[in-house]
């Protein structure tokens, strides 16, 4: 008897049925295990077979019974009822409330292993479906871990207060406009807000507005149609489409172009878009997200962004505090930064000098968290033992801690009140001189994308004397 065949358990009170469907489905290649009631059945549930194969008109328990008593215990075994011709409305009732399929006696030999092997890729699919699924959660519990609001590093009041308005706005659908100066980790919150939101299973889908020229952005955002413009060989769906039913963050908003704003004015009231070149209006049922670390009121009333465009965007603001007015978060950044980057190099019981601490404290990190991130991976880079010290970390040193306790005591140094924007442009021109005059290595100390040191080169009236990569 073939035992290592797919199993398949037929149910029939009538001997000569059951052995004989027994040994058709033993000569098919099939394992066959048979039962003379569904009371039998029921008493010695044994594994999940691939088929059951029932007879409707049983004693006692009727197979429609047994139908149903398997759903109400949620086991999950495709069914083909054998039925004689009085009893097809009711088998047909069993076949609406989920049976697979039904066959009427007498039946062909074939029929039977027909409706088996479709019930066996039935199993299949719904076996896959189930991995699949299990999957589905298992990745929604490692993003829940990795981009949850309690998974940030930074116990300051100033920054809890931030994540504790943002985790308030999370649940509904309303717009958030998040604030802060690049390296905040702004789009950080963005993926926390829509991970814990209604739309957690849909697209999270990020777009940097400063990255891309106007022409691309517009086709970027709202997608273009074929033969829309020069090199458009294909219909190309936008950042609105692929974020259908999530979240769409745009990064950067600030730096919108006024047409661009126009385009985006009427997603937001209109709720639909048009490709570039098209004219058929699609439904944009995406959450918006955007982020800027410009003063977009003061963008405003310098003309410079729409006013109707800014207040649909700040339905609700979340401002993200720069660094150096988380006060000891510094350096609970750096030891989880060091944590995990340390087992990527393969590096274990790293710490830092007392002289490192002291630099972290005193540094204005213009380039906030990702400035810092950068730090300590050069200073892991360049310490040869489980010491990092000031010189690994290669940053300049303030005269003063620049980090009061949650940003209460304005910023000072040994010679009194020191402007903000003139810490910002000293270390800006710090690392351009480190750097010999290369601004994409200035950049990279800075923890700033070239963009971003572009415009605080222009906004502080920088010179660059020495420029090895324009």
């Amino acid at each position: 008897m073939n035992d290592t065949g797919p199993l398949v358990y037929v149910v029939d009170d009538d001997v000569s049925a059951r052995q004989g469907i027994a040994g058709l489905l033993r000569s098919a290649g099939l394992t066959a295990k048979t039962f003379a009631s569904a009371e039998e059945f029921l008493a010695a549930p044994p594994r999940t077979p691939s088929c059951l194969v029932l007879d409707v008109s049983l004693p006692g328990v009727s197979g429609l019974d047994l139908q149903q008593e398997l759903a109400k215990s949620d086991v999950q075994i495709p069914i083909i009822f054998l039925t004689g011709h009085g009893d097809i409305p009711m088998t047909v009732r069993a076949v609406k409330a989920g049976a697979a399929n039904f066959l009427t006696k007498p039946f062909h030999d074939e029929d039977l292993l027909n409706a088996i092997r479709q019930c066996m890729k039935l199993a299949a699919l719904e076996r896959r479906a189930r991995t699949l699924e299990d999957s589905l959660k298992s990745a929604r519990s490692e993003l829940h871990d990795r981009y949850g609001f309690e998974q940030m590093t930074g116990g300051s009041t100033v920054f809890r207060d931030a994540l504790a308005r943002a985790a308030r706005v999370a649940p509904t659908e309303t717009t958030v406009l998040i604030t802060g100066e690049s390296g905040t980790g702004k789009e950080l919150v963005a993926r926390a807000v829509h991970h814990a939101s209604s739309r957690a299973d849909g697209p999270f889908v990020a777009v940097n507005c400063a990255a891309l020229p106007d022409t691309l952005l517009e086709s970027e955002l709202f997608g273009h149609e074929r033969g829309a413009f020069t090199g458009a060989e294909r219909q190309k769906p936008g950042r609105f489409e692929l974020a259908a039913h999530g979240t769409l963050f745009l990064d950067e908003i600030g730096e919108l172009s006024a047409g661009v704003q126009v385009k985006l004015l009427r997603v937001l009231q209109e709720r639909e878009f048009q490709r570039v070149g098209g004219t058929a209006t699609l439904k944009a049922d995406v959450r918006v997200i955007a982020a800027t670390n410009r003063d977009l009121t003061a963008e405003v009333a310098a003309g410079r962004f729409r006013n109707d465009l800014f207040y649909r965007l700040a339905v609700f603001n979340v401002h993200l505090p720069p660094l150096r007015e988380r006060g000891d978060d510094v350096l609970l950044l750096a030891d989880s930064f060091i944590r995990t980057l340390a087992a990527k190099m393969g590096k274990r019981d790293v710490t830092l000098s007392r002289d490192a601490v002291e630099v972290l404290r005193r540094h204005p990190w213009p380039g906030n968290i990702r400035e810092l991130q950068n730090a300590i991976e050069r200073g892991l880079i360049t310490c040869d033992e489980t010491l990092v010290t000031a010189a690994h970390l290669a940053i300049p040193l303030s005269p003063e801690p620049i980090v009061p306790p949650d940003g209460s005591e304005p910023v000072r140094s040994k010679t009194g009140s020191v402007a903000l924007h003139d810490l910002e442009r000293n270390a800006i021109v710090e690392a351009l001189q480190r750097a010999h005059g290369n601004k994409s290595r200035a950049a990279e100390l800075l923890g700033l994308t070239r963009f971003q040191l572009y415009s605080r080169l222009k906004r502080y009236n920088v010179e660059v004397a020495t420029d090895l990569s324009a």
